[in-house]
């Protein structure tokens, strides 16, 4: 069970590895809104990945302006301020 966990772990990180921000244009269309939210819940992810590959970045260029921004900043502070709910009041 572990071994199967694991394999489907290690599946679904290369699958989304190329959801990551990047700073190299391939041709790709530009960022909106949906992969603005996208971007934003994998931030400290890509953090950390930047920090080991230059063409990773937390946040993509190539974007649609107000509207990715807005999903991205969403994510941000839904993903990180709802941990918050989650913690033990005194």
């Amino acid at each position: 069970m572990k071994l199967k966990a694991f394999v489907l772990f290690v599946l679904l990180l290369i699958f989304l590895v190329g959801c990551f921000p990047t700073t190299v244009d391939e041709g790709k269309s530009v960022a909106g809104f949906f992969m603005g939210i996208w971007h934003g819940w994998i931030a400290p992810i890509s953090l950390i990945i930047g920090l080991l590959n230059d063409n990773v970045r937390i946040y993509e260029t190539n974007n649609s302006g107000w509207w990715y921004d807005f999903g991205f900043y969403i994510a941000i502070i839904a993903g990180f301020g709802s941990i918050s709910l989650f913690r033990k009041k005194r």
